[in-house]
């Protein structure tokens, strides 16, 4: 790529709207995400920075004043260091690295070798300002990516640096053992269940449980510590066992551990492996645990039923086959809902009726899109297996007749919540809001309403709770208060990232997990935000829920699983059984 060249009579380069462009695509690239938070950030960010990239390359073409063989073959060594540097990078280097990172860094190492070789002479000028490109462009190939954080940022490591999961998987095929913590006076017995995807009713809800809120006094006792695979799946919880989902190595895992000691039970495996660069590798769902089986979807769309007791596989089905669908970008990441003889699994959207016992296909959903899990919920009497899809929100009976759909487009990823009155309050995408929805019985059918659309809670894949008058969740990255009659925002305050909650009704607190692994205790009144007390919990970036059985504490994320003795309020002595449907 050539400098000014020497003969006099051609002007000189225009190097300046290719430094103004660097720098307004370098601002649009960082600054302006730092703006505007989440995936809307991030996206409007990077059509910033690829409009300047155009700009850039246009400029360089059409009138940058070089040489049309340095224009034609600058070009062409651009688009071939960036084509080399993706087909020999490590395989975490994918489409978000490409155009967050890939294209604007590449931009920078082209300016960067016109501007450092502009000097030099014809010949040395092109070998300098190739080599330089290509040496600044192959720097890629020394580095991985352990995925993206919730807003959309790489998490980047060096290729050759061991990943956790590499750390934890043993050459003897030693399962890693858990650090125990404190020794308690705990039975199984003495603690509640946890049946699946965010409690008994996914609703993220423990209606009785009382504890401390002074945390400086009497902080969370950490019972035992592990090492898991990774993995977005929580934890369910039945008769002292704590059942979860992870990859090792080739092998998808679904894995049952001592709820007390943290120790392994068994092991089912299957061999497949799921991996995308976003989230990196791992099953996405969580197990439902119901009349002694476990019931859990993997990644790849393997579903199986198991014991309980002892982890045998009692039958076994394959999604992409019974939905006739691929498999999704993220995965399949939905949990199965179980409900007396039959157990729904959404299949990216669309919803597949089984017999639970023989794993017969029963009826098949209509086709849709999107990230969440069948819900229970209850219209005038009538049961409805709620699911929300890329076109809106379904309602079909047992049988697989639709009760009624209300269409709202979007890629939801959150559940749905049903209030008192009967009402759904849900999100289709984190740009949307949250919309209620006032549904009513007229004869043989149902008339469903939009009450409001609030873009005051606006969450992403962080799951919202319904306590008494307000809804409770993530608006961005920021924690609020919605006033369920009206969709108003009571409060917003607290950044604790792309992280989960539950809600603790009989404290009027919210147990939050942050994305950063923080532990954190949070008033849920609409008076004001309030943080109560905060204490570490993991290490590293942390999506999945948490899981409370009685008063015991599972969190986790994909290389640790840690659980804790949430302390009891004055007057509450006993851990709660929990309930299961």
């Amino acid at each position: 790529m050539p400098a000014p060249p020497t003969d006099s009579r051609r002007p000189p380069l225009r190097l300046w709207p290719g430094v103004a462009l660097v720098v307004l695509m370098l601002l649009s690239r960082f600054v302006l995400k730092l703006l505007i938070p989440g995936f809307e950030g991030f996206k409007t960010a990077m059509m910033g920075s690829l409009l300047c990239v155009a700009l850039f390359f246009l400029w360089w073409l059409f009138a940058s004043r070089a040489a049309w063989i340095d224009r034609i073959g600058g070009l062409l060594l651009a688009a071939g260091a960036l084509a080399g540097t993706a087909a020999l990078g490590h395989e975490s280097m994918g489409p978000h690295w490409l155009a967050g990172y890939g294209i604007p860094f590449l931009c920078v190492s082209f300016l960067l070798a016109l501007l450092l070789t502009r000097s030099l002479g014809a010949p040395a000028r092109r070998a300098a300002a190739a080599a330089l490109v290509v040496g600044l462009t192959g720097l890629w190939l020394l580095v991985r990516t352990d995925g993206i954080d919730g807003d959309h940022d790489s998490q980047f490591a060096w290729r050759f640096q061991a990943t956790a999961e590499q750390q934890m998987l043993s050459p003897d095929g030693a399962e890693p053992q858990a650090s125990p913590a404190t020794l308690y006076s705990l039975s199984a017995s003495d603690v509640g269940e946890w049946s699946g995807f965010r409690g008994p009713a996914r609703d993220g809800v423990i209606p009785d449980l009382r504890i401390a809120t002074d945390w400086t006094a009497n902080p969370p006792a950490e019972l035992w510590r592990r090492p898991v695979g990774p993995g977005w799946s929580s934890a369910a919880v039945a008769g002292g066992l704590l059942v979860t989902q992870e990859q090792r190595g080739e092998e998808e895992v679904v894995a049952a551990y001592d709820l007390l000691t943290g120790e392994p039970r068994w092991r089912h495996g299957d061999p497949v492996r799921f991996f995308e660069s976003n989230a990196g590798a791992g099953p996405r769902a969580t197990p439902t645990l119901h009349r002694g089986k476990v019931f859990a979807l993997g990644a790849t769309g393997v579903l199986n039923a198991l014991s309980l007791a002892d982890g045998s596989r009692l039958w076994s089905r394959n999604l992409l086959e019974d939905s006739d669908r691929e498999i999704p970008d993220w995965g399949f990441s939905g949990s199965p809902l179980a409900l007396g003889d039959r157990v729904f699994v959404p299949a990216a959207g669309q919803l597949v009726a089984y017999d639970a016992e023989t794993g017969e296909r029963l009826w098949l959903g209509p086709d849709s899109g999107g990230y969440s899990s069948p819900q229970l919920f209850e219209f005038d009497g009538e049961r409805a297996i709620v699911m929300l899809g890329g076109d809106g929100l379904h309602a079909f009976n047992e049988a697989g007749d639709v009760l009624f759909h209300h269409e709202w487009g979007g890629f939801p990823m959150t559940q749905p919540a049903q209030l008192t009155d009967g009402g759904v309050v849900f999100s289709a995408h984190e740009a949307g809001g949250t919309r209620r929805l006032d549904i009513s019985r007229a004869g043989d059918t149902f008339e469903v309403e939009e009450r409001w659309t609030s873009l005051r809670l606006k969450p992403y894949f962080n799951d919202f709770v319904i306590h008494g008058d307000h809804a409770y969740g993530f608006d961005g990255r920021i924690l609020a208060a919605v006033d369920l009659e009206s969709g108003e925002r009571a409060w917003k305050g607290g950044r604790y990232g792309s992280g989960q909650l539950v809600l603790l009704a009989a404290s009027d607190a919210l147990l939050v997990l942050s994305e950063q692994g923080d532990l954190a205790l949070v008033r849920a009144t609409p008076d004001g935000y309030e943080e109560l007390a905060k204490v570490p919990a993991l290490d590293g970036k942390t999506w999945n829920h948490p899981t409370v059985a009685g008063d015991v504490l599972i969190v986790r994320n994909a290389e640790e699983m840690v659980a804790f003795r949430l302390p009891l309020a004055s007057g509450q002595t006993a851990a709660l059984p929990g309930s299961t449907r």
